[in-house]
């Protein structure tokens, strides 16, 4: 069973290399300057892989790899974006 907090956003820390896993969202609209939401979680079952349902910047839905994402925060809102501000242990 997957489950994730509704008001769960992430930040983009894309990987790279030629393992690093597709899509990469860097390439495909999204910014490292903002937090998106998680809209669904989805794992195939013929891999170990999750998959963030998240919106890009032109509001298209994208399933991208967990291992390009890293927490963001928990905000209720009704935003699926928010801008991303620095945080003093991030850097």
């Amino acid at each position: 069973m997957l489950a994730f907090h509704p008001d769960l956003f992430v930040r983009i820390e894309q990987l790279e290399g030629p393992r690093a896993p597709q899509p990469r969202p860097l390439d495909n609209g999204f910014s490292t300057d903002r937090l998106y939401r998680v809209l669904g979680v989805y794992s195939p079952s013929e891999t170990a892989e999750a998959y963030l349902i998240l919106p890009n910047d032109a509001d298209e839905l994208w399933f991208i790899s967990q291992r390009h994402v890293r927490f963001g925060c928990l905000k209720h809102t009704e935003a699926h974006q928010l801008p991303l501000v620095p945080q003093p242990h991030l850097q």
